[in-house]
């Protein structure tokens, strides 16, 4: 019988596991039962937080820069750099992480630091820059980050707009000649597991405001602030998808930097050089915290599943909490799924131990799948 060679590429269990802790305790529950056992590891990410951590997992330089956080104040933030591709996280810089507890600041978040980011990877040589957003703090249509950028945003005295989405209700002309003159010569992706438009009822406001802090009132400002700041910049691009990622700082790079917008999953895998792993191995193993109907929306399992369906290789999945039917795991092409909730029911506790919870869950699989 020919050995089998596992390829363990899962996205992280958020507030639980990392993807490569997720990928350890995979490996260790499998060898458990199947000690010789041949396992690859590739922690995979979708676009969102946890991005940088896969691509140096996979191989690439982590690098720090100091930036301005979403309320003003400097953060630290990485960004991944390999010969001269960079992999940037927008959440890095402008995340929902960079908050404190209970403190949101829906009309004045800025990606300001985002556009640093960006910088720092243009100063360190970088002609392919993959740009994942999700996560954002912000709902500013990217405006901070083109500023940070060299682009001008002025009132009708000529004066800079207030920082964030709602200072762009006061937009009356942009500059865009003072942009960073290298982001011409620069492959832009914009990497995202989302394909809303910047406004309306599928926009920006309306579908991310409420989890950023904002209320009924500022989702229908920052609406019309961001239909405005479009208006001026270039109303087409706001109907593309993924205009509307990242609180819209998907339209600020489409509309002005000259991106161009492809599924984060699909991205990362590319840069993360999963096509050649997946022509070593003849099981896969994918998996993230919650396997439900958004999985099935371009989330990293449902693209791991179905680059390996197309290669005919056999595909599994670990979650933590499993809302899928079997008929719908089998549609996104995967087998089965162990979800850490079968073996502890209290998602608090489940949540706690996932460590060794997932290692108990690969031992199944090993068993299932390999013995």
């Amino acid at each position: 019988m020919e050995t089998a060679r596992v390829l363990v590429a899962a996205d992280k269990f958020k507030g639980s596991l990392t993807a490569v802790q997720v990928a350890e305790r995979v490996t260790a529950g499998l060898r458990r039962v199947v000690p010789g056992v041949r396992v690859e590891t590739l922690p995979v990410a979708d676009g969102g937080d946890g991005t940088v951590a896969a691509a140096v997992a996979a191989g690439f330089e982590r690098r720090e820069a100091r930036v301005t956080g979403p309320l003003g104040d400097p953060v630290t933030a990485a960004y991944a750099l390999r010969g001269s591709t960079a992999v940037v996280e927008m959440a890095e810089a402008s995340g929902l992480q960079h908050l404190p507890d209970g403190v949101f600041a829906p009309l004045t978040a800025t990606t300001y630091g985002s556009g640093e980011l960006l910088r720092a990877a243009l100063e360190a040589g970088a002609t392919t820059i993959v740009f994942g957003v999700g996560g954002s703090a912000t709902t500013d249509g990217g405006a901070g980050m083109l500023a940070a950028l060299g682009a001008r945003f002025l009132d009708a005295d000529g004066k800079p707009v207030g920082p964030g989405g709602g200072g762009l209700a006061e937009l009356a002309e942009v500059d865009l000649s003072g942009l960073d003159p290298r982001l011409k010569d620069v492959d832009l992706v914009l990497a995202s597991d989302v394909d809303n438009p910047l406004t309306g009822p599928k926009g920006a406001p309306e579908v991310y405001g409420r989890q950023k802090g904002a209320s009924e009132e500022d989702i229908a400002v920052l609406d019309a602030a961001l239909s405005h700041y479009a208006s001026v910049l270039g109303p087409e691009t706001a109907a593309l998808p993924g205009a509307g990622a990242a609180g819209g700082i998907g339209y600020g790079a489409l509309v002005a930097l000259g991106a161009r917008f492809r599924p984060g999953i699909e991205v990362m895998l590319d840069v993360l050089g999963f096509a050649p792993a997946l022509a070593r191995a003849t099981l896969v193993i994918t998996g993230e915290g919650s396997l439900d109907e958004q999985t099935l929306h371009g989330k990293a399992p449902a693209g791991v599943a179905a680059a390996a369906r197309e290669a005919g290789i056999e595909v599994v999945a670990v979650c933590g909490r499993l809302a899928l039917s079997q008929e719908a795991l089998s549609g996104a092409g995967i087998a089965r799924a162990y979800a850490l909730a079968e073996l502890e029911p209290d998602p608090a506790v489940s949540m706690a131990q996932a460590g060794p919870l997932l290692e108990r869950a690969a031992e199944s699989i090993a068993r299932d799948f390999l013995s």
